[in-house]
Parts: structure tokens; C-alpha cells; sequence
């Protein structure tokens, strides 16, 4: 019997027809029951504690840009009462919460490469929302777990037909949610056909994904460890099978219009040196590297994107590193990039290189140019050696 539920576990969910027709849209639902309001009740504590996180990105207009973008996207109507928390973190994610709530994390935005990919993720995140994914898969789990809970009073003919059953039943859960997924990325699709912009966007941003992967378990001297199909307790499916699909549908829509790469750009180019520093102290350098490469590619090799990957191969610090480091920094300097951490880390290089005369040098000027810097003190002792 385990051999035949490991087996349902990777059937591909159904696929949508190929009606791109975006289904009637009603105004947000409204919690009825008792279970309901007290998760509407948790979701709007949540979105509390994310709207005053200091995580959350306040400066700029990113967060107008990123609901311009998703209202873009869905239309008007379906965007009204949405809010959007644009939150510094570096991993890519973005969720939305039953109640409206969307959070999209920077991670996100530095390995998305054009607003196209941007409005795939946003609009599957609302896909779950419209679908009430949320709300029917705490139906499904609540159900499931009572489940579970009577089992054990009544019990079953034996332990081990006790043991089969709860695993179906925590199995199903997963499947359920890995069904959810599969919905929300083909009515994502129809909300990009909509809108204009290129539908192969959405399986574009899983390809990405797994060649962040593949260079990230290089980086590590491992083996390329992207699954080619979804396990029982996966909650999502496997991604070469995630990009497949997409790519298929996407291939029966018409040709979209313009990826809009340059807003994207303009969007984020206030926010990009932090989200590369970020990046940058993940420790994974082939992932990390892989992610400039991947900006890079829109706009070449500018200051800011030299200076961090003189920054990735500093941390690195394998022989020849803190060579190619300096080099870098070098290149941002003569790419226009100013800011004074650059000597500092310069000036940090050559000395671990054993460059010191030169390394004195960008230091000094380091700390006349941030005589009040928090790290002044340490840098003054390593002048004074």
C-alpha cells in the first residue's frame, strides 16, 4: 500500500484547459464562521507585525511600484484593498495572507529579471488569494487532523492499519497543497495573458531558479541537487516539472507585448547595492555569483555590481581571490562607483595580500573620508602595525 500512495505522490495535478478566460471576480470574502474569524483575526495580527517590522522597506516607493505593478497585472478591480510590504530579506519568497496582505521579500526582487517575472510571482501569490487557497487549506488541514485525532479514540483493526491511515491522511494535505500551487501558477498565467506581458515569463523564472541552484551547489563542490519530481511531503511541485508545464501553457497564449526591463531597472536601481550586500553575506558564492551575472546581463558590468562581487571573492578568500578582489574594486572605481567603502575594502585586500604600501593608502582614505565610520578604531590599529 505504501508503494501505491508514493506513487499517486508524483502524478502531475490536472492541467487547465486551454480557456485563458479569467474566471468571475467577487469582492473580498468576509470571514462566516468562528474558525474563520479567528484566522482573519491571526492573519491581521500578522500583517501587524510585518507593516511595523523593521525589515519592512519604508523608504522610496517600491511598495507603490510593486501593487502599480500587480494592479497592472489582475486589473483594477481585483487589486482594490491589496497591500503590498516590501520586506529586506534576502531569500526569494513572496506570500499573501486570506485577509489581502501581500509581502514580498528583496531576495525576490535582485534574482527577478524584468517586471514581467516580477508580475508572474506577484500574480500567483494573488492567485492563491482569489482562490481562497488560504482559507480552504486550513478547512483541509483542520479536517484532516480530526481525522487523525478519531482514529486514535476509535482505533483502528490494528496498529499498523492506524499507522497507514494517519500517513495518508498527512500525505493528502501536501498533495493538496501541491494541487493549490498548480492552480494558482495556470490561473497566474491567464492574469499575464491578460495584461500583456510575456507569458513565458513565469516558467523563465524557474529555469532561473535552478540554474541559482546548480552554481549554488558548485560553489559548494556538491552535487546539483534540483528534484526532477515532487516527494509526498512536498509542498510544491518539483520545479524542472513547475517550468515544464508553464512553458507549455504559456505556449498556447499568443505573444506577449514588452517585458518592461527598464522600468523594473529604474525601480530598483535606489535599492540594489543593498540587496547585493545582502546576497553577498549569504556564503554562497557560486549562487551569489551566478545572481550578478544574472543582473549584469541587463545592463552590463556597472560600479556597484563590480564592487560586490569584489565583495563575494574577499569573503571567499581561496588563493588568488583577494587578487581578483582588488582587480575588482579597481574596475568599480573606474566604472563611476565613489562610495568609501571601496577603499576600505580595497585597503582590507591588498593587506591580507601583503600589498601594504598600497593598502595604507586606501585606508587612509577610507577614514578621511568616514573619519566618524563604526570600524575606524580597528582600521586605525591595523595603520598603526
Amino acid at each position: 500500500m505504501l508503494a501505491a500512495i508514493a506513487g499517486c505522490s508524483a502524478m502531475q495535478p490536472a492541467m487547465a484547459a486551454e480557456d485563458f478566460t479569467l474566471p468571475p471576480y467577487t469582492a473580498g470574502y468576509q470571514p462566516a464562521t468562528v474558525d474563520e474569524r479567528g484566522l482573519w483575526m491571526q492573519a491581521d495580527e500578522a500583517e501587524r507585525v510585518i507593516r511595523d517590522s523593521p525589515a519592512r522597506i519604508r523608504d522610496g516607493r517600491l511598495e507603490e511600484y510593486l501593487l502599480a505593478v500587480l494592479c497592472r497585472e489582475v486589473g483594477q478591480d481585483r487589486c482594490r484593498g491589496v497591500r503590498v510590504y516590501a520586506m529586506e530579506i534576502p531569500q526569494f519568497n513572496a506570500s499573501m495572507m486570506p485577509n489581502g496582505a501581500m509581502q514580498v521579500q528583496s531576495g525576490l526582487l535582485l534574482r527577478v529579471r524584468n517586471e514581467a517575472e516580477l508580475a508572474a510571482v506577484l500574480g500567483h501569490e494573488f492567485a492563491h488569494f482569489e482562490l481562497r487557497h488560504g482559507l480552504n487549506g486550513y478547512k483541509k488541514m483542520r479536517g484532516a487532523t480530526d481525522m487523525m485525532a478519531w482514529l486514535t479514540v476509535i482505533g483502528m483493526a490494528s496498529a499498523t492499519n492506524s499507522g497507514i491511515a494517519n500517513f495518508w491522511l498527512a500525505g493528502s494535505i501536501y498533495r493538496f497543497d501541491r494541487a493549490q500551487e498548480t492552480d494558482a501558477d495556470i490561473l497566474g498565467l491567464k492574469y499575464l495573458a491578460r495584461s500583456g506581458y510575456p507569458a513565458e515569463a513565469a516558467a523563465n523564472i524557474w529555469q532561473s531558479l535552478m540554474a541559482e541552484a546548480d552554481a549554488s551547489a558548485a560553489g559548494r563542490n556538491q552535487k546539483a541537487r534540483t528534484k526532477y519530481s515532487a516527494g509526498f511531503f512536498d509542498t510544491h511541485p518539483a520545479s524542472p516539472q513547475r517550468a515544464a508545464y508553464l512553458s507549455a501553457e504559456a505556449a498556447k497564449l499568443p505573444p506577449g507585448g514588452d517585458a518592461r526591463a527598464q522600468e523594473f531597472s529604474e525601480a530598483m536601481a535606489p535599492y540594489l547595492s543593498r540587496f547585493l550586500a545582502a546576497q553577498v553575506k549569504l556564503n554562497d558564492f557560486g549562487g551569489s555569483e551566478y545572481i550578478l551575472e544574472n543582473v549584469a546581463s541587463r545592463a552590463g558590468w556597472t560600479g556597484e555590481l563590480l564592487f560586490a562581487r569584489g565583495e563575494l571573492y574577499r569573503a571567499r578568500a581561496n588563493p588568488r581571490d583577494l587578487q581578483l578582489a582588488s582587480d575588482y574594486y579597481r574596475q568599480a572605481r573606474a566604472a563611476g562607483y565613489l562610495a568609501p567603502e571601496l577603499d576600505r575594502s580595497l585597503g582590507l585586500s591588498l593587506l591580507r595580500n601583503g600589498q601594504t604600501d598600497e593598502a595604507r593608502a586606501a585606508l587612509a582614505a577610507y577614514l578621511s573620508a568616514r573619519p566618524d565610520a563604526p570600524d575606524a578604531k580597528a582600521i586605525n590599529a591595523l595603520l598603526a602595525n
